[in-house]
């Protein structure tokens, strides 16, 4: 096989950014197209200790970013506990991180293109690609433009409704250090309070084939003053999220001759927390190394046996964790309640929230230290018989208290 000289990566975000800084960094003539290029977006921006590991220039970059140092979680019930993370998140706004990885891509030789692709066609050899200021050509076609793009259409069968989220929110004033994730009863989803540098990101998310958008940001408003959060100077979004079923993770094309999806175009996007950062990032680094091994076709199976199992068993458990029981009770609910109650149980949590913490070992570890996990619940429950709504309304006060402070 010739060697994949002339790339194009349809799409400037996270994945697509990453790609063409790591492919232009070894010398390959790299076209990025774009027609936003930077732009802000509702999802969170969380990065977690795992990303930061494998990345590290993501933690030193001289940009402006949140430490995130606690997390909150609230039941359906109104059952609420806050625990610290050992190692912090790193939360950036979209526009920052994006601005960030085009800047790397442009400084090592990328040529960005902020122009939107109408068309892409096989040529002799390689691809045509039409935009709205002319034509051009390359050897190989990188799609990170969004599960939901039509570009992505003429490369794979389209993903139905079932395969995606909605997420709703507002970017409010304002700042603290705490994660806060609310779950609501009947919602596949949460509600979410993520802190960036100068303002909330406030957002909900749901199954496309469950709640309306407009019922979602009906939810979400109703719980703000929850968070001694109002829409003062609050700017709405929306937008769509991957979560593909397993079914589609097996059986859905993310590569083929000439061409290969990274991110969210290939749904690469943990079905329970949303999370899909890390993924974008790991898909691109592994696409690159591919390319440049000039086996482009080893990238399917590098990715299944590096993240690929992971995403399945987040989408095969999905359903459980919202809608399921677990010990007599709602898994979610459960869960918080142990997370409260038991120092070992926090401790797994934790885990899970920096993303130290993988699904494939998950219940074996939850299941070899229950009787711990048992014992210190029921410690706590006898110091604190009346823990749970005592807890609540101090919980609550807290986060009132905690956010004026830190508006005013």
């Amino acid at each position: 096989m010739p060697a994949l000289e002339r790339i194009a990566v349809i799409g400037g975000g996270p994945a697509g950014a990453f790609a063409a800084s790591e492919l232009a960094r070894a010398g390959r003539e790299v076209l990025l197209f774009d027609e936003k290029l930077a732009w802000e977006k509702p999802c969170g921006g969380g990065l977690t200790d795992k990303a930061l590991a494998q990345w590290p220039f993501l933690r030193d970059a001289p940009v402006e970013r949140n430490w995130v140092s606690d997390c909150e979680l609230i039941a359906p019930s109104g059952r609420q506990v806050r625990f610290r993370l050992e190692r912090h998140i790193a939360i950036f706004s979209r526009l920052t991180l994006n601005g960030l990885l085009l800047e790397r891509a442009r400084q090592v030789g990328a040529q960005l293109r902020r122009e939107r692709v109408l068309q892409i066609d096989k040529s002799d050899g390689g691809w045509a690609i039409r935009t709205a200021s002319g034509g051009y050509t390359a050897d190989f076609v990188v799609i990170a433009a969004g599960a939901r793009n039509s570009l992505r259409n003429g490369f794979a069968a389209p993903l139905g409704p079932e395969n995606f989220m909605v997420a709703a929110g507002y970017y409010i004033p304002g700042n603290h250090h705490t994660v806060q994730i609310k779950f609501l009863k009947g919602l596949h989803g949460y509600i979410w309070i993520f802190s960036r540098a100068d303002h909330f990101s406030a957002g909900i998310c749901g199954r496309m084939q469950g709640k309306s958008t407009a019922e979602l940001r009906r939810l979400l408003e109703n719980s703000l003053p929850e968070f001694g959060l109002n829409l003062d100077g609050a700017s709405f979004y929306a937008h769509i999220i991957p979560s593909l079923t397993p079914d589609a993770l097996r059986n859905s094309s993310f590569a083929g001759e000439g061409w290969a999806m990274v991110g969210d175009a290939a749904g690469f996007v943990d079905a329970i927390t949303g999370e899909g950062l890390y993924y974008a990032l790991r898909s691109a680094e592994l696409l690159t190394e591919a390319l440049l091994a000039n086996a482009p076709e080893k990238y399917p199976a590098l990715a299944k046996s590096d993240f690929l199992p992971e995403l399945e068993r987040a989408a095969r458990i999905a359903d459980r964790f919202y809608g399921g029981e677990w010990m007599a009770g709602p898994v979610v609910e459960r869960m918080i309640q142990l997370t409260e109650c038991s120092p070992r149980f926090r401790d797994i949590m934790r885990d899970l929230f920096v993303g130290a913490q993988e699904y494939s070992d998950l219940r074996e570890r939850v299941y070899q230290g229950l009787p711990r996990i048992a014992a210190e619940t029921v410690v706590s429950g006898l110091r604190n018989p009346f823990g749970t709504g005592q807890t609540t309304q101090q919980g609550k006060a807290g986060r009132l208290a905690g956010v004026e402070n830190r508006t005013q």
